[in-house]
């Protein structure tokens, strides 16, 4: 091969491999959201429901505003075995073609770069240690909406995005439309 091809090759090889670094990074970043949802039942048996619903996903309360009507969940975020296993996956394919690309490039060297798979089990371990991090969940009760003779609850949400989508599915709630 030519060297223009060599080094053109190297040169995306090297981009890509600044974007894995960045995806690796981003697998551990907090994703939270604010939402805020209507409830069909009254405040009282909502926050009932609420609390254990959150006490069975090992959440634990850490505030309590009576005040405010607000309430505070705190837990920990376990680490998923499938992602930590994907990432190390991704960055051992990775460090493989970054290896080879070099190799190709300072071919005396060649056979030492391709040892550089040897690191991919950093990212996983980097995910693992990471992810497992206290995760809260604030929870304010907004009003009391009426149509008619229905009486519904509005809240204030701020969680990350999955758990909001497990809280809306579990107890059938819809996002409000200001």
């Amino acid at each position: 091969m030519n060297n223009t091809a060599l080094i053109s090759s190297f040169i995306l090889t090297f981009l890509s491999s600044i974007g894995l670094v960045f995806f690796i990074k981003a697998s551990v970043k907090p994703r939270t959201k604010n939402l805020k949802l209507i409830a069909e039942q009254e405040a009282d048996s909502l926050l009932k429901e609420l609390k254990e619903y959150f006490g069975d996903r090992a959440y634990r309360i850490v505030d309590f505003n009576a005040a405010q009507n607000q309430l505070t969940f705190e837990g920990i975020v376990r680490p998923s075995w499938f992602l930590a296993f994907f990432l190390t996956i991704l960055a051992a394919g990775g460090a493989l073609c970054f290896g080879l690309a070099v190799s190709m490039l300072v071919p005396e060297f060649g056979k030492y770069f391709i040892w550089l798979v040897l690191v991919s089990p950093l990212a996983g371990i980097f995910y693992w240690q990471k992810s497992k991090r206290p995760e809260q969940v604030y929870l304010k009760l907004d009003g009391i909406l009426t149509e008619g003779s229905k009486t519904k609850s509005l809240l204030s949400i701020t969680a990350h995005r999955d758990e909001l989508a497990a809280l809306q599915t579990a107890l059938k709630l819809t996002a409000y439309q200001e």
